[in-house]
This record gives C-alpha cells, sequence and structure tokens, in this order.
C-alpha cells in the first residue's frame, strides 16, 4: 500500500491538481453551484404538481375549483428549468472571463447575445445545456482574444463615465464574436438546419445522456470520486461539471416520462448519487462513522473525531472526517472508501432499473439527511427503503476496517506504554 500511495503521489496528484484547477472546469462548476438553488426550486414545484398521494390532486382540485393551483408550480418551472440553458450561458463566461482577469458582466452579455444568434431561444431549458456550454466557452476565448486587441478597443475621453468607457471598450469584440455566430447559423439554416440546439441535442445530447446512464458509467463515477478523495482531490468537484451536464436534462426527461404515464428513462443523475450513494457524503461515510459506534469505542482518537463529525455527517459533510480521521491516505480505509460507493451504487442501479425504485425524479438539496433524500428524490416511500438498506450496508462494509484500525491503535497504545 506504501508503495501504491508513493506512486499515485508522484504521477497521478500533479496531473489531477492540474485537471481540477482548469479554468474552463472551474468555470463550468461554478455556473452550476450559482444555479442550483433554481434547479431545486423548479424540482420541487414539478413535484408539488405531480405528487403521487392518492387523492392529492382531487383534493387540491376541490379546493381551487379546477388546476388553477398549477399555477404556481407551472410559473416556477418557467422561473427555474425553462431558462437553465441562458443562465448557464452567461454565468459561465461570467467565471470564466474572470478567470482571465477580463470583464466577467461584458462576457455574459456576450455569451447570451450569441447563444441567441446560435437559435438558443429554441433551447432555453436545460435542453440546450451543451450547447450553452459550448457557446459560453467559444464566446468568452474570443472575446477575451479580441479585447486584448488594441486596435479593436475604442477608447474614450477623460471624464466619460466608467461604465460608458467599459461598453465602448467591449463594442466592437462584442459585434465580431456575436457576429461570428450569427454566420453560423445562417450557415447551418443554409442546409436546411434551423433549430441547431434541438438538432444537437438529438445527434449528441441525448445519445451522450444515455450513455452516461449506463450502469457502467455509473459505477466509474462511484469509484473516480472517493479514489480522487482518498488522495486528498476534491473528487466531488472535479466530477460535478460532467455529472451537471446531464443531470437537470435527465430529471426533466423524466419528469415529462412520468406524466405522460410512461417509464423514467434516466435512472443515473445527482440525486441518484446524493440520495442512495453519497450516504453523509463521498464514500459513505456515515456509515463509517456508525460502524465506528458499534465497533470502534475503544479507539480513541476515531471516537473524538466521530463524535464531532456526526452532526455534519447526518446533513452529508463530512470534510471533518475526511481530514479528522483522517481518511486521506489512510491505507486501512482505502479499500472501504472505494468500495462501498461502488456497491451502494450497484444495488441502486438495479433496484431503480428493476422497478422495485421508482427513478429520482426531484433533486432535493444535498444536505438532505440520508433517507429522507430518498423518499424526496423518488416521491415515493420505496426511495427510502433503498437509502436504508444503502445505509446499513455500508456499516456492513465498514465494520471489519473500523475493527481492524481499532487493533492497530490499540498495539500503538502498547507500544507507546
Amino acid at each position: 500500500m506504501d508503495k501504491f500511495v508513493a506512486f499515485m503521489e508522484k504521477h497521478f496528484i500533479p496531473v489531477a491538481s492540474k485537471i481540477g484547477a482548469q479554468r474552463h472546469l472551474v468555470a463550468i462548476r461554478d455556473s452550476f453551484m450559482v444555479s442550483m438553488p433554481l434547479m431545486i426550486l423548479g424540482a420541487l414545484a414539478v413535484m408539488i404538481n405531480n405528487l403521487p398521494i392518492p387523492g392529492f390532486q382531487e383534493l387540491m382540485n376541490s379546493i381551487f375549483g379546477g388546476e388553477a393551483w398549477k399555477g404556481f408550480g407551472a410559473s416556477a418551472w418557467n422561473g427555474t428549468f425553462a431558462i437553465l440553458s441562458v443562465l448557464i450561458a452567461f454565468l459561465l463566461a461570467y467565471h470564466l472571463a474572470n478567470g482571465y482577469r477580463k470583464d466577467g458582466v461584458s462576457a455574459g452579455v456576450i455569451s447570451l447575445g450569441s447563444f441567441f444568434a446560435l437559435g438558443g431561444a429554441l433551447g432555453m431549458s436545460s435542453n440546450g445545456l451543451f450547447i450553452a456550454i459550448i457557446v459560453g466557452i467559444i464566446s468568452t476565448e474570443i472575446f477575451v482574444r479580441l479585447s486584448g486587441n488594441e486596435r479593436l478597443i475604442i477608447k474614450m475621453p477623460d471624464g466619460v463615465p466608467p461604465a460608458v468607457a467599459k461598453a465602448f471598450a467591449s463594442l466592437l469584440p462584442a459585434m465580431i464574436t456575436i457576429s461570428l455566430f450569427a454566420l453560423v447559423a445562417a450557415i447551418f439554416a443554409a442546409f436546411g438546419i434551423d433549430d441547431i440546439v434541438g438538432a444537437f441535442y438529438t445527434a449528441v445530447q441525448e445519445p451522450f445522456m444515455g450513455l452516461a446512464n449506463s450502469y457502467p458509467s455509473a459505477l466509474l463515477l462511484a469509484f473516480i470520486t472517493p479514489f480522487l478523495w482518498f488522495f486528498g482531490l476534491h473528487g466531488a468537484n472535479m466530477v460535478d461539471p460532467l455529472m451537471q451536464t446531464i443531470n437537470a436534462p435527465a430529471i426533466e426527461a423524466n419528469v415529462n416520462a412520468i406524466a405522460a404515464g410512461q417509464h423514467a428513462p434516466f435512472i443515473v443523475n445527482k440525486p441518484f448519487f446524493d440520495s442512495f450513494v453519497n450516504l453523509g457524503g463521498t464514500g459513505a461515510t456515515l456509515g463509517l462513522l456508525l460502524a465506528i459506534y458499534l465497533v470502534g469505542r475503544k479507539n480513541k482518537p476515531y471516537m473524538v473525531v466521530t463524535n464531532l463529525s456526526i452532526a455534519p455527517g447526518v446533513f452529508n459533510i463530512n470534510e471533518p472526517t475526511m481530514f479528522g480521521l483522517p481518511i486521506v491516505l489512510n491505507p486501512i480505509m482505502f479499500i472501504p472508501f472505494i468500495l462501498t460507493p461502488m456497491v451502494l451504487v450497484s444495488v441502486a442501479y438495479f433496484a431503480t432499473s428493476t422497478g422495485l425504485v421508482p427513478a429520482a425524479t426531484v433533486m432535493p438539496p444535498w444536505v438532505t439527511p440520508p433517507v429522507i433524500g430518498g423518499v424526496l428524490a423518488t416521491k415515493s416511500i420505496a426511495g427510502g427503503v433503498l437509502a436504508a438498506v444503502n445505509l446499513v450496508s455500508s456499516i456492513l462494509i465498514y465494520l471489519p476496517f473500523v475493527k481492524v484500525a481499532t487493533i492497530h491503535e490499540r498495539r500503538k497504545e502498547v507500544l507507546n506504554g
């Protein structure tokens, strides 16, 4: 194990650190973090409108004299999922430009203009996310380079308000950037493709979502996040850009399919992982803490950290566990920390694919305690049962390794007198 850790520290960690700090990935991650409250609100609004409680729909219709009460959920959806691609187009350009130390607001506005010039009005919802990300990155890269060309900067005389001077400074770069995307749209239109967003979704995004929805991909995601965390890298943040690009479209597709009386097409999404795999945080560390209470009481260092970590752990915050126990670079915990999420994702995937548990169609806040999150994500008691089964499974996997760690600690105490 020591040789393995040394090898990874020498060859893997430097590369992974660079990837985690890559400005485009950081910009994508930060953009989705800003929009997270809107996605949660939109998902909850849809859940309320389609709550699968017997008699609920009839009761609400009788109180409000029809389905007018669903107007709240519909309006909330219009202000959240319906404009998600537009928000990401702006936010991604904003964060990326700030990473280049350029005017983030101007870059965001130009990205919006470019998105709509390319036909973004037809893909404002989550279906246009891939296009929004591509436009946000490319438009910002073009803007950054053009704004660095002094020949394209219109300089205003002294005394002109800064806001006006900034607007004129980005005038030509903005015109050129948006014109390029408009030209691309015209070329596609000449070939009979008027809806670029829709065509891209059908040709690329939907197949990609299907690929990411497979069991092998779910298993890979379950492996790579704790693997990165073991070496002190925030695996969740590094994988999050990928998860977010498939997350909102997958949830929306599930909701629409269920509303139409069909099976939900996408099993793997963020609430799937939050509710059934990351119980207590990456590595299902709530199971580890409970295992320590069961068989690790004689391990005094573990008990001190566990008592401090259990409250945050219930709300899926496990940094105290990761660095306090620690799990990072702890050879005893390497195997269960990697193995547990892979087992849990397997149980959850096949429980969902076989119809024992409904697919996740709601995105509860990631701090929702386990079991409760399973109920909310699936709008079903079966989801809570699955989360409880996985929590017990995580405890059982961690138990023998906690015993080994306790024996190891007691031997150290004996040796130290």
